[in-house]
Parts: structure tokens; sequence; C-alpha cells
């Protein structure tokens, strides 16, 4: 009886997944992709080369702050990949990529490829985030995945 049992799971769960929405598959790989680039970022931080120093030196910014900078961004990625928190994390990681929008305008750094990173970092998380998530769409107001009538 188990072994029925855990088959019937198993094509449930093979089902619903065939079923996973073209938008979702696209949300979650965004997010993995910002993830994983955020991810990288923070570990930078925390190691802390000798280039994150300088750059850090060059921004005005003493060399401990990529230590706390790390610390922030990788608790930002924690309440982001969380499914509960998600939201709460994406705000915070906007708010952090903020202050890198504003670190890097203060240095009067070059506009596309340096000082808008972080807005197009940004956008990436909310986009995974709005693909993913049927509440955020639902919250937003706008659905562009909403089935018309």
């Amino acid at each position: 009886m188990t072994a029925i049992a855990s088959t019937a799971t198993f094509t449930t769960a093979a089902a619903a997944k065939a079923r996973t929405p073209l938008a979702t598959k696209i949300g979650r790989g965004i997010t993995g992709f910002v993830v994983l680039f955020l991810l990288f970022d923070a570990t930078m931080h925390l190691a802390n080369p000798d280039f994150v120093a300088q750059s850090f030196q060059q921004q005005g910014f003493p060399v401990y702050a990529a230590l706390v900078t790390g610390l922030l961004e990788v608790g930002c990625l924690v309440l982001y990949v969380i499914p509960r928190t998600a939201v709460l994390g994406a705000l915070f990681q906007t708010a952090y990529l903020g202050g890198a929008f504003c670190a890097n305008l203060r240095i009067d750094a070059p506009l596309f490829s340096s000082m808008l990173f972080p807005v197009y970092i940004g956008i990436l998380v909310w986009a995974g985030l709005y693909l993913r998530n049927a509440a955020v769409r639902t919250a937003l107001g706008v659905d562009i995945l909403a089935k018309r009538r």
C-alpha cells in the first residue's frame, strides 16, 4: 500500500511541476541569476581582496565597511530567497542597491556602466519576484500575466 501511495505522490508532484507556468520558471531563473551575482558580490566584500579595499577607499569609505556591507548583503539575500520573507528581502535589497547607486553618484562614476548598474540589478530583483509570486502581482494591482476574459 505504501508503494502505491508514494507512486501517486511522485505522479502528482511531476504533474504539478509540469503545470508550472512559464512566467514562474522565468522568474525563478531571473531570481537565481540575481542571487548568484549578489552572493558573489557579498563574498568579495567579505573576503576583502586588495581591489575591493581600493574601491572602498576611492569612494571615501573606510576599508572595514566592506565587511559590514558584505554582511548586510548576505542578510538581504537570505530574506529574499525565503518565500515567506521574499518581499521584505526585495525591499531591503532595493535599499542596499540604492545606497550603491548613491556611492557611485558621489564619485561621479560613468553613468551606464557603473552608476546605473545597481538600478539594473534592482529591476531584476523585482522582475524575478513579480514573475514567480502571484501575491506580489496582486498587491501591486498590475498583473500582466492574468488571463483575459
